[in-house]
C-alpha cells in the first residue's frame, strides 16, 4: 500500500498515443444482428460466443498473434454499470482501448479502474497488468480523482490495526492535508479532557494508542462551511461488553467512516470546490484494560448531555457525539458525518446500500438525484421521532445503547441528532465499508461508499 500517493495511485490507465488493442464490448443483440465489426462478429459466432454478463474472449490475427478481445455486457448493460472492472482480472497484459460499447465513457472508464485496484502490502500483486486507454470523451479528470478517492478508502480499511491504529491514521490524515496545504490540529491523550472531549477519551483511554481528536481546515472563510466527520474506531473489541471471535474478525474497518470522509476530503480539495472545509475525526482504539469505560457508567459530553453507558459495543456513537457537537459549534452550511455505525443497517440494506438520514427534504433529494446519476447506491431510511423515547436512560439524559433492539439504525441516528442543533443541514450515513464478496468492480474487502454521490452532490452547489 502506498497511502501517501493519493492521486497518482490510480494508475490503471496508458497514457496517449500508446498502440493499443481493441476491445468489442458487446451485448446478444449486437451478436444477433451483426452490428460490430465483421471479423470480430465473424469469430464470435465461430466460437459460440453469446455476449454474456461479463464474459471474454481473445481474438487472433489471421497470423495468429493476439489481435483484440469481445466483452459481454449482457442484455441489459445498465444493471452492471461498472461491468468493465472484470476487464481488469481477465485481460491479458497489454495496454487496450474499448472499440465500442454502449456505456458511458466516465462509467466505462471508472468500471475499469474499480476493477484494477489490488491491495499488495503484504502481498504482491501481479506485476504485469493490462491498462487502458481513457476514452477521449471521458473525464480524464474526474475518473481520476473519484478512483484516487475510492482507492483511498479501501486501502485505509483493509489495513489492519497493527498499522493503521489512531498513530497511523494521524499521520495519513496529516499527509493528505500537506498534500492539499491544509491546516491540521490534533488533540490527544488526556488533553481531550482540558479540551472537552470527554467521550472521545473515555472510549479510547483503555486503547495501546491514545485516542485523538483530529482537525483539517482547508479553503477560503467566507466561503460556504462544509464539515465532515468521520468515526475512526480503528479497532473494535466491544470493550467490557467484548464482541465474540466472529464478530471481532472484522473489526479493522470500523474506521471506515473515517476513511470513507478522508477520500471525500480528497475529492473536494482537489476539485478546489469553493467551499470553507472542516474535517473532523476522532481516533482511537475500543478495547479492554483497567482503565476501560465499564457499563453502567455516566458521562457528561460535550455538549453538556449526560450519557449512561448501557453497551460499551454501543461506542461510535459516543466519539461522534463529541466531534458532532464540536462541528455544530460554527453552524455549518452542511454537516456530513459517516460511520460503521450499527448491524441493523446492514440487515435492513444488506452491505451495499448504505442508509442516510436527514429532516431536510432537500438535501435528501438532492443526495438521492447524485446517487443515481454517479451509480453509487444509497437510501434513506426515517428518522422517526417516535422512537427518542426509547433514548431515555433512568439516571442520565441520554442511553447510548436502547433496549429492545428494534430500529438500532433509527435510534441511533436519533441519539447523534441530539448534538446537532446548529448545522443548517445534516446527514448521518451508516455505512459498511465492507465488500464481503468480490465484485465486477471490485475485490472482496475494504470499500468507498456513499462518497461519489456525495461528491456530484456538494460540486453541483458549491462550484
Amino acid at each position: 500500500m502506498q497511502p501517501y500517493q493519493f492521486i497518482e495511485r490510480a494508475t490503471p490507465f496508458c497514457q496517449k498515443g500508446a498502440r493499443t488493442l481493441p476491445v468489442f464490448a458487446v451485448t446478444p443483440a449486437h451478436i444477433e444482428t451483426g452490428t460490430i465489426e465483421p471479423a470480430a462478429l465473424d469469430w464470435a459466432r465461430k466460437a459460440g460466443f453469446k455476449a454474456t454478463n461479463g464474459s471474454l474472449l481473445l481474438i487472433p490475427t489471421p497470423d495468429g498473434h493476439l489481435g483484440g478481445a469481445l466483452f459481454g455486457l449482457g442484455s441489459n448493460p445498465r444493471e452492471t454499470p461498472f461491468l468493465t472492472g472484470k476487464l481488469a482480472r481477465l485481460l491479458p497484459p497489454g495496454d487496450w482501448h474499448v472499440e465500442t460499447a454502449p456505456l458511458t465513457a466516465n462509467r466505462l472508464a471508472l468500471g475499469f479502474g474499480f476493477g484494477a485496484y489490488g491491495y499488495d502490502r503484504y502481498k504482491p500483486e501481479p506485476s504485469a497488468q493490462p491498462k487502458l486507454l481513457v476514452p477521449a470523451d471521458a473525464d480524464a479528470v474526474l475518473v481520476r480523482r473519484e478512483l484516487a478517492a475510492v482507492y483511498l478508502a479501501r486501502d485505509l480499511i483493509n489495513t489492519p490495526a497493527n498499522d493503521m491504529g489512531p498513530v497511523k491514521l494521524e499521520e495519513v490524515f496529516r499527509a493528505l492535508a500537506a498534500h492539499y496545504k491544509a491546516e491540521v490540529s490534533v488533540i490527544t491523550g488526556d488533553a481531550l479532557l482540558g479540551a472537552n472531549f470527554p467521550l472521545v477519551h473515555a472510549v479510547g483511554r483503555a486503547g495501546p494508542q491514545a485516542p485523538r481528536l483530529m482537525e483539517m481546515r482547508w479553503g477560503k472563510r467566507g466561503h460556504p462551511r462544509l464539515t465532515l466527520v468521520g468515526k475512526g474506531v480503528c479497532f473494535d473489541t466491544g470493550g467490557l461488553d467484548i464482541k465474540t471471535a466472529a464478530g471481532m474478525a472484522l473489526m479493522k474497518k470500523d474506521m471506515g467512516g473515517a476513511a470513507n470522509v478522508l477520500a471525500l476530503a480528497l475529492m473536494i480539495m482537489d476539485a478546489r470546490l469553493k467551499v470553507d472545509l472542516r474535517v473532523i475525526v476522532p481516533a482511537v482504539e475500543n478495547s479492554i484494560s483497567a482503565d476501560a469505560f465499564r457499563p453502567g457508567d455516566v458521562y457528561r459530553s460535550r455538549k453538556g448531555l449526560t450519557v449512561q453507558i448501557d453497551n460499551t459495543d454501543a461506542e461510535g456513537r459516543l466519539i461522534l457525539a463529541d466531534a458532532l457537537a464540536y462541528a455544530d459549534e460554527e453552524a455549518p452550511d452542511l454537516l456530513i458525518d459517516m460511520a460503521t455505525l450499527t448491524g441493523a443497517a446492514r440487515v435492513a440494506l444488506g452491505p451495499d446500500v448504505p442508509p442516510f438520514f436527514t429532516d431536510d427534504e432537500d438535501l435528501a433529494a438532492g443526495i438521492a438525484d447524485s446517487s443515481i446519476e454517479t451509480d453509487d447506491p444509497v437510501w434513506r431510511l426515517p428518522l422517526y421521532r417516535g422512537y427518542e423515547k426509547d433514548l431515555s436512560a433512568r439516571i442520565a439524559d441520554l442511553t447510548n445503547a436502547p433496549s429492545g433492539g428494534m430500529a438500532g439504525s433509527v435510534t441511533a441516528a436519533l441519539f447523534l441528532n441530539r448534538f446537532v442543533k446548529a448545522a443548517k443541514q445534516w446527514v448521518h450515513f451508516d455505512v459498511y465499508g465492507w465488500a464481503p464478496s468480490q465484485r465486477a468492480h471490485g475485490p472482496a474487502g475494504g470499500e468507498a461508499q456513499a462518497i461519489r454521490a456525495l461528491y456530484h452532490h456538494i460540486s453541483t452547489r458549491f462550484v
